[in-house]
């Protein structure tokens, strides 16, 4: 189940990307992320009554270091889908389970616990191949301030990541995650829209199109965040780390049927390496670890 909310997420994160891009050509950067954020923060109240939740958390303070932590890389990520062609921004965005798997290998062995994972480390390096074939065509292109962002969003990513684990550790439902990140997204967005489009008129006029296409952006957004939330609390984090590849496969997908993007021998290996790395890991996960009741016990969604 947890391989399935990531591909799932990973969906609608490619779906989120094409919105965003395509809405870059009316709005700035900070409106995107303020108007994802507000429609985020109003989809989930309704869903919070429903189901009886509470916004008081024990932990404000974890809360807010990964809501900062992560409007920081959505931003950068949102600039480098403006500037990059759609599959290649996300795929840099997601060299993040790269930076996360490297990590999390590094503590294990530092533990003396990574020998175990050596499977896992070895799918997530045949990605890591795979994305490097992705990546062939854009290296031919002067396009690095765009790679730099997207680089550099990723980097922030992973530690977005471990937060959103450990906060699922602590007992913190999903819902409470995503609505705190994506009110702070609104915060965010808000201030910094006047900086970057000027203080005189910061907001740009909305037509039925674009107000669309900013509606194309949160709801997508909301359901990927609340799959990727979820896949990390119930799966094993390299191996969430890894589907999280599959996005580029439906970014690629999205660029070809809106712009008509057309792909060398080299990118179609890189995504059937891809994925069948994520198929591998995944089947390993499954044949090493069972964690269904302890799931069930702490995950107050998982259990209804």
């Amino acid at each position: 189940m947890p391989a399935l909310w990531m591909l799932f997420a990973s969906f609608s994160f490619a779906a989120m990307g094409a919105a965003v891009k395509l809405a870059s050509l009316t709005y700035s950067t900070s409106e995107i992320v303020m108007y994802r954020g507000i429609i985020g923060s109003l989809l989930l109240l309704p869903m919070i009554h429903q189901q009886r939740g509470t916004l008081r958390t024990p932990f404000p303070r974890a809360h807010l270091w990964r809501s900062i932590v992560g409007v920081v890389s959505l931003w950068l990520w949102f600039y480098a889908i403006a500037k990059l062609p759609l599959a290649t921004a996300i795929t840099l965005n997601y060299m993040a389970p790269i930076w996360l798997s490297a990590w999390m290998f590094f503590k294990g062995w530092w533990q003396g616990k990574g020998l175990s994972e050596w499977p896992l480390i070895l799918a997530v390096g045949a990605s890591f191949v795979g994305v490097t074939q992705v990546l062939r065509p854009a290296a031919e292109t002067d396009q690095w301030l765009g790679g730099a962002v997207a680089v550099a969003s990723s980097v922030i990513a992973a530690m977005a990541y471990l937060q959103v684990r450990r906060l699922g550790q602590m007992g913190e439902p999903e819902y409470r995650v995503v609505f705190y990140f994506s009110l702070t997204m609104a915060i965010a967005g808000l201030l910094g829209t006047p900086f970057e489009n000027g203080f005189a008129t910061p907001l740009h006029a909305h037509t039925w199109h674009s107000a669309g296409l900013l509606l194309a952006v949160g709801f997508p957004a909301l359901l990927a965040q609340m799959a990727m939330t979820r896949a990390y609390r119930l799966g094993k984090v390299l191996v969430v780390a890894n589907l999280q590849y599959t996005g580029i496969i439906f970014s690629s997908l999205w660029g070809m049927l809106l712009w008509g993007d057309v792909f060398d021998w080299h990118v179609w290996l890189g995504m059937a390496v891809i994925l069948a790395s994520g198929i591998a890991a995944t089947f390993y996960n499954t044949q090493k670890t069972a964690r269904g009741a302890v799931v069930k016990d702490t995950d107050p969604i998982a259990s209804e």
